[in-house]
């Protein structure tokens, strides 16, 4: 598997291009802020890869920003759980305050082929299958998402060593717990993965590691 990570320049949010090979067909995760397209587009040609579709873990700006520059401009499909995909053209919805005051005088728009998941999702794209998993806590429609049975796109539920904050529009302590405790647990030790924002880590080291699981673990 062929994975590259670009930390956009706010808020360091990963985005991510993953393919099975150089050459092949890829995914774009998260492109966040401030558009960071023509980026992503310098990686896809260094690479020699061709997005067919992108995956956008939650709602929030610093990951959804270049979404539309970057799916329109490829003509890919969009895919985003239902209870954020409002957030893509109405962002204010779903920030603190002291985001809001940035957002004034701006104009958002979603790509023109935006998907709706669920929990359970199954997506078969290119060689890659992709199980999309419903994680609220840090937003409401919160996703995670299994590739190949090798790697977990996160998002912002869970970090090297921490988990996404739960104190903004939507987020939920207790639905956090509660998708650590049934979603992200039973997750294979073997899984690598790539998080929202930070290093990547896997499973079986979050397990042992972080406080937050710990916590939980009997």
């Amino acid at each position: 598997m062929l994975v590259r990570a670009f930390p956009a320049p706010m808020f360091a949010t990963n985005c991510w291009v993953i393919a099975t090979s150089a050459g092949g067909e890829c995914i774009i995760v998260d492109p966040g802020m401030p558009d960071i397209s023509m980026d992503v587009r310098a990686i896809v040609d260094e690479l020699g890869v061709k997005p067919v579709a992108a995956l956008i873990t939650h709602g929030h700006l610093d990951h959804t920003f270049s979404i539309t520059p970057l799916a329109d401009g490829y003509d890919i499909p969009t895919y985003i759980h239902s209870e954020d995909r409002r957030f893509i053209k109405d962002p204010a919805g779903i920030h603190g305050p002291q985001f809001l005051e940035m957002l004034k005088g701006m104009e958002f728009s979603e790509p023109h082929d935006v998907q709706e998941l669920r929990n359970g999702t199954e997506l078969n794209l290119l060689d890659m299958k992709i199980r999309a998993i419903h994680a609220p806590g840090h937003t409401r429609g919160s996703m995670m998402f299994v590739v190949n049975d090798e790697l977990l796109l996160s998002g912002d539920v869970l970090f090297a060593g921490s988990i996404g904050r739960t104190d903004l529009p939507t987020g939920d302590s207790a639905e956090m717990t509660r998708t650590l405790t049934n979603k992200v647990l039973p997750l294979s030790d073997d899984l690598r993965v790539l998080p929202g924002h930070g290093a990547e880590t896997t499973i079986k080291f979050e397990r042992k590691n972080n406080p937050y699981l710990k916590e939980l673990t009997p």
